[in-house]
């Protein structure tokens, strides 16, 4: 599909303060109109988008370091993408593969059941939402084991629906108000490095470094043992966890963690999910961030760049746990939409000569060389994290390990004021992260990560500067 619009130029370029006048007037109308129960991480209207730039309605454009929380990591206008879904909207729109079949939705689930990790025979099930995928592969363990009991982890985020939100650890602004939540979820220590949730290992010394990562990862599998025999293991249909970990703040679990995960569910028969719907599609310079701890879940959930940002979800897994539900008991009325489904063959196609993947790598290692010297340079760096193009950097007072929020809004809004979209996480709110487009141009990384860490060196140094407020709530 040949498009009539130019290119837009993958450069930073400020033609109005952000926000601008343009994007104020619409902001206004937005508010009359749309439930303030939404936030906004920067109040300023998009009009296109391409490569690592958004270019707003005031000419604005801003280097991209959310693609739309891990979404549109081929670009928000991928050729491709646009050419697929425009030749499948001239044929039909929706079906309803429930009611009549069609072609791409077998397709998607042949790739997926052949790509995510696991050698064992597979079988897929497409919707539309991450948390549809989660509250379905909950269904799906359910009914295979015969048990109720879901076992989730300190900093984990799985959706908003009420199911997830019972599974989400953040109270503010996930779960507050929205009680009571389901019962028959039970919340079990994480491996944080930088903070150990377990006692053992929460020593640190006077520059704040943590205890060993295989003592955290060690004592949290035997606080995880302690929680399932407390309320018994044989009670348990699922395990979840995200392999890193994405609102909580970009936690990369100690090593040994996740595969000692994988032997207690195998031990005691539990269907253990891998939550990949932030870290997967190739975000962390692998296609599924769990290929990294060398584990394959007996479910793997896919959503959020798997088409690019037209909305597909999946649950990919075992062909006897997939297989175990009734006819009739998965689905959803725009669940594998056929318009989703040819963006995501899109998607796939972009992965296939390795490209991305290695593009993944080289912005880790950009930003490794111009942000991970702030951890010595500066006291309030206490952390800089993460893999491929999933990076966080954590803000905390330098021993104590104070978190610093404050830190954390205030050098994301002076990175906004200068035209570099950041967005903040962490279960503390501390936590600045990083998730560029697969298909940014170095230069202009560079850029964006000179913009940041100056910002970052300014705030750390107490130095003054004008700054666009802008409410940032998490977002995930």
């Amino acid at each position: 599909m040949t498009s009539s619009l130019t290119p837009l130029p993958q450069s930073r370029h400020l033609a109005t303060a952000i926000p601008g006048p343009r994007s104020q007037a619409l902001h206004a109308e937005r508010q009359a109109h749309v439930t303030d129960g939404f936030g906004i991480a920067l109040p300023v209207f998009i009009d296109r988008a391409d490569g690592g730039i958004l270019q707003d309605v005031d000419g604005n454009r801003l280097i991209d370091f959310a693609s739309g929380i891990a979404v549109t990591s081929i670009g928000a206008s991928n050729p491709r993408v646009r050419e697929r879904v425009a030749a499948q909207l001239e044929r039909f729109t929706h079906t309803c593969f429930m009611v009549t079949e069609y072609e791409s939705f077998t397709q998607v689930a042949k790739w997926l059941n052949e790509h995510t990790p696991g050698d064992f025979e597979k079988r897929t099930a497409l919707f539309s939402t991450g948390a549809e995928a989660v509250e379905n592969a909950v269904k799906i363990a359910r009914s295979a084991t015969g048990r109720s009991k879901v076992l989730v982890f300190d900093e984990a985020y799985h959706g908003r629906s009420l199911m997830t939100m019972a599974m989400t650890a953040k109270e503010n602004p996930y779960r507050l108000n929205f009680g009571p939540f389901p019962t028959e979820v039970v919340r079990a220590a994480s491996a944080n490095p930088l903070r150990p949730a377990t006692a053992t290992t929460a020593t640190t010394n006077n520059d704040g470094v943590p205890a060993s990562g295989a003592d955290v990862a060690a004592a949290a599998l035997a606080s995880v043992e302690a929680t399932l025999a407390e309320h018994g293991p044989e009670s348990f249909a699922a395990m979840v966890i995200e392999p890193i970990q994405g609102e909580g703040g970009f936690i990369v679990p100690a090593p040994g963690f996740l595969k000692g995960l994988r032997e207690i569910a195998t031990k005691h028969g539990i269907v253990l999910v891998i939550d990949e719907i932030q870290a997967g599609m190739g975000r962390t310079g692998t296609l599924f961030a769990s290929e990294h701890e060398g584990i394959a879940g007996d479910m793997t959930l896919s959503a959020k760049a798997l088409a690019d940002g037209v909305p597909l979800s999946a649950v990919t897994g075992r062909a006897d746990l997939m297989n175990a539900v009734h006819a009739g008991g998965l689905g959803g009325t725009y669940a594998g939409n056929p318009l989703a489904c040819e963006a995501a063959l899109a998607v796939f196609e972009a992965f296939e000569d390795g490209t991305l993947l290695a593009n993944a790598r080289s912005i880790e290692a950009t930003a490794r060389e111009v942000l991970e010297p702030l951890v010595a340079e500066t006291d309030v760096v206490a952390e800089f994290r993460g893999r491929g193009a999933m990076l966080a950097l954590e803000f905390a007072d330098r021993g104590t390990l104070e978190p610093r929020a404050d830190l954390a809004k205030e050098i994301s809004a002076r990175c906004h004021a200068q035209g570099v979209l950041t967005l903040t996480c962490g279960t503390h709110g501390n936590v600045i992260r990083l998730l560029p487009p697969l298909v940014i141009g170095d230069e202009l990384f560079r850029d964006g990560l000179a913009v940041l860490r100056q910002a970052i060196v300014d705030v750390a140094a107490g130095r003054d500067a004008t700054t666009t407020e802008a409410a940032a709530p998490a977002l995930a």
